[in-house]
């Protein structure tokens, strides 16, 4: 087995070989981008799933998707640190650009790029991360006023225009979007219903955990509405065993299919795990087929690699109260969980961990499917949290 020809490629936000099991989902946003660029109404779209389950090489292959149509587009992730502003005016100046390269777009693309100008610099007192070259002055009173709702709204009707004078679309395409205030968030929802309303060619296609449905509606109550929430789940096996042997097969190599039940199994379908199952398989095996006891052997080091990247960049973030919180879960098993149950583990009134909670929604870690039940956003965290607290010290 050589490993420099080694298919398998875990890593964030890496394109697996085989990306099986979304072919659906990508003809129904394929779908709806073509309906927004011939001035047809169709919903934005956010993908909504956990850890690990490829919402960002997902969002990214849509991107390619809509790019080999001729389709314009602009691609952002929302750090927890960045205002939403700042993360959309570089990228919207670049694809105004490229618009004002088309003679029919030409007036309304830099009268888009007016607009920008006077965005950014209505709104740099409250958003002092905004940092985006100006290509033109601005225009007075085109998106100036220093208020981001009513700002952002006119500049995404300038750029809509401008798209729809060139024949095509701008697709939004944005990734960790539950890291977006919520504030930011209304003004983005609020602007893109308005280009909806005046079948303007924009449309938002993003990608967060899912918590992101409940931020949507609390930003705006028809946020519903606007959107489709595609739940993007665990491959079921058969799609997982694609993912797996179409990449080896292309390489001349085979699994055993007991081999291959055993990953599906220690995985539960999540295609980062498989990813990451099938590379140290492959490195074990000393020839094909690979087998059950190269697996076995390999799990060892899939789960330390797992443990040392995966697993621990989001652990070494935690508080030490919020990683007694995510144990005292892990104890009860892999969720969802009351949160009562929670604080009774720990010997803690809900009242008094309602901030910890809080604090690790915000970070991404859990989130809440029901009222008063808790979850991890994370899959099999529950096995890491016993591995990484060990014992019973972290009662104390």
């Amino acid at each position: 087995m050589d490993r420099i020809t080694n298919p398998f490629s875990p890593g964030a936000g890496t394109r697996p070989p085989e990306l099986a099991g979304r072919d659906e989902l990508r003809e129904s946003v394929r779908i709806t981008l073509e309906r927004v660029r011939r001035g047809l109404p169709a919903k934005s779209v956010l993908l909504v799933g956990l850890r690990g389950v490829g919402k960002t090489v997902l969002l990214d292959r849509m991107r390619d998707d809509a790019e080999a149509t001729g389709i314009q587009t602009i691609r952002i992730e929302a750090p927890e640190s960045r205002s939403l502003p700042a993360l959309l005016a570089p990228q919207l100046r670049q694809a105004l650009l490229r618009l004002s390269r088309n003679d029919k777009a030409r007036d309304l693309a830099q009268r888009a790029l007016r607009a920008l100008a006077g965005f950014a610099k209505g709104l740099k007192v409250k958003f002092g991360d905004i940092e985006v070259g100006l290509d033109y002055e601005p225009e007075p009173g085109l998106a100036d006023n220093g208020d981001l709702e009513h700002d952002l709204q006119a500049l995404i009707e300038t750029v809509g225009a401008a798209a729809q004078s060139a024949g095509t679309a701008l697709a939004l395409f944005v990734d960790e979007l539950q890291y977006v205030d919520e504030e930011q968030l209304a003004a983005l929802i609020t602007a893109l219903h308005r280009a909806a309303q005046r079948q303007l060619p924009i449309v938002l296609v993003g990608a967060g955990l899912p918590q992101l449905r409940g931020r949507m509606g609390r930003a705006k109550s028809y946020a519903e509405r606007l959107f489709d929430f595609p739940e993007i789940g665990p491959l079921d096996s058969a799609d997982a065993r694609d993912a797996l042997v179409k990449p080896a097969r292309d390489e001349g190599v085979e699994f055993e299919s007991v081999a291959l039940q055993d990953i599906l199994e220690k995985t539960q379908g999540y295609p980062y795990f498989l990813q990451e199952w099938g590379k140290h398989a492959w490195d074990t095996a000393q020839a094909s087929p690979i087998s059950r006891q190269d697996v076995v052997r390999a799990s060892a080091s899939a789960v330390a690699a797992l443990d040392e990247s995966f697993f621990r960049v989001r652990f070494d973030r935690l508080t030490p109260l919020e990683k007694r919180y995510l144990r005292a879960m892990a104890e009860l098993g892999p969720g969802p969980h009351r949160s009562g149950d929670i604080a009774e583990t720990l010997g803690r009134k809900v009242t008094a961990l309602g901030p910890t909670r809080n604090n690790l929604i915000s970070k991404g870690m859990i989130w809440s499917p029901n009222h008063g039940d808790t979850a991890f956003t994370v899959p099999l965290f529950d096995e890491f949290m016993h591995r990484i607290m060990s014992g019973n010290d972290w009662r104390e």
